[in-house]
Formats: structure tokens, C-alpha cells, sequence
């Protein structure tokens, strides 16, 4: 059983604040949705969890496990069973799909796979995701397809096995044939039920697909509305006006 605790959690960029002080806990077994309108600081979250430079942390914690992840590494929190899922995968020219991949599961196991092993894993994550064999020979994300980046984003993962996943955004771009396969990969990470997901998203259609336990409302940099799956059915009826005017 492992435990995301985000404590009152402030952060700034350039000196602007962006969230101001959110609460949020996701254990094990269980999926939560933040939505909100743009702008209201649901990637922020993402980012700053995750440790990248531009977001300042100004105050709170972020524990998983008890252990505080703002006093380690990317890569730490990476090793520690964080993982984020980026709404804009970057481009790696000159490294294959293939490579990367395998770098990223021993530098987070801590020791390299067995070579066949992990061809075998390969292969059995990129069949279910619908993915040719000759991707894994392709430049990371260069040249990718919308649909291309957020199926290596899920492929990744399914072999990394994190503790807590941060999905930003991932039905972003997609069309609707995408958005199943992905939403399947999303399902079959989360069946063993020793895993959390935190799952950022505008709109409702991924969650027809990938049902959540808890819904967040974001705006203003905080969450304002907390509820169950009806919740979500509630913004797409009426959309997020009540809460950026009460946020403002």
C-alpha cells in the first residue's frame, strides 16, 4: 500500500503564485480526477510534484510513502515510484524508443533487465497498445503523432511499474480510437490494484473509459469542489463558470 500526501502545497512561478495551498492524499487502488479550466494550475500540480525547475516551491509537502519527494532528485522521485505522464512529450533526437526505455526501467530498478526479458515486455506492451514492432527503433517522440506520444507515455508506464502515476493530460490530441487504446492501458495498469493514479484532464470523455474513484475541482490554484464520478458529469452539464467567478 503506498500513500501521495500533497500538504498545503504553494508554488510559485517567476515569482507569480500559482497554486495556494492544495490538499490532496491518493493511496493505492484508487483513481482521482482533477479538472478544471485552463489556467487554474492542474499541470503546476503535475510539474511541481515532479520536480521540474521552473516551479518554485514556496511552501507545504509532497510525501509519498513518508518519504518528503521536494528534498529529492527528478530522478529520485522517479526511483522512489513517482511517475508523470507530460501532456508535451519532448523530442530526443539520436535515441531510439527501444534504448531509452530500457535506460528508464534500470535506472529505476536500480539494475538492467535481462535483455530477453525485456524484448519480451516490450513486445507484449506495445501489442496491447496497438503499437508496430518499428516504432521501438524510432527516435524518441521525434516526428511522433499526438496519439504516437501519449501510447510511448502509457507503454512507459506499463514496463516502469511506478507506485503513483500523474497522467497529464493524456486524452489530450487524441481521437476516439487513441483515447480507447490508451484508456485500456491506463486500466490494465491500475487492475493489480497496488498502484495510484491522479489522473489531470478538461474534459469528461476519458473518464467513460477510465472511471474515477474521486473528482477534484481546480481553479484558482486550489482545489474548490471535491466529490465522486457524478461530479464529473456535473461539469460537463454546466462547466466551470461558478467556480473561476467564485475563485477571482
Amino acid at each position: 500500500m503506498s500513500t501521495l500526501e500533497i500538504r498545503d502545497l504553494h508554488v510559485a512561478v517567476e515569482d507569480k503564485e500559482i497554486l495556494r495551498g492544495v490538499n490532496l492524499t491518493v493511496n493505492s487502488g484508487e483513481t482521482h480526477a482533477i479538472m478544471g479550466p485552463n489556467g487554474s494550475g492542474k499541470s503546476t500540480l503535475a510539474y511541481a510534484i515532479a520536480g521540474h525547475p521552473k516551479y518554485t516551491i514556496t511552501g507545504g509537502q509532497v510525501l509519498l510513502d513518508d518519504v518528503d519527494l521536494l528534498e529529492l532528485s527528478v530522478d529520485e522521485r522517479a526511483r522512489a515510484g513517482l511517475f508523470l505522464a507530460m501532456q508535451y512529450p519532448v523530442e530526443v533526437p539520436g535515441v531510439s524508443v527501444s534504448n531509452f526505455l530500457r535506460s528508464a526501467v534500470t535506472a529505476v530498478r536500480g539494475e538492467a533487465p535481462k535483455l530477453r526479458e525485456f524484448a519480451k515486455d516490450l513486445k507484449n506492451g506495445m501489442d496491447a497498445l496497438s503499437i508496430d514492432a518499428a516504432f521501438a527503433q524510432r527516435n524518441l517522440n521525434e516526428g511522433f503523432s499526438g496519439g504516437e506520444k501519449k501510447r510511448h507515455e502509457i507503454l512507459q508506464l506499463e514496463l516502469l511499474k511506478p507506485k503513483i502515476a500523474v497522467l497529464d493530460e493524456t486524452d489530450s490530441g487524441l481521437d476516439v480510437d487513441a483515447l480507447r487504446v490508451v484508456s485500456e492501458g491506463i486500466n490494465r495498469f491500475r487492475a493489480s490494484g497496488e498502484t495510484g493514479v491522479l489522473l489531470i484532464t478538461h474534459y469528461t470523455r476519458i473518464l467513460r473509459y477510465v472511471k474515477p474513484d474521486f473528482v477534484h475541482v481546480f481553479a484558482g490554484g486550489r482545489i474548490v469542489e471535491e466529490g465522486g464520478p457524478e461530479l464529473a458529469e456535473k461539469l460537463e452539464a454546466e462547466g466551470y463558470e461558478q467556480y473561476t467567478k467564485a475563485s477571482a
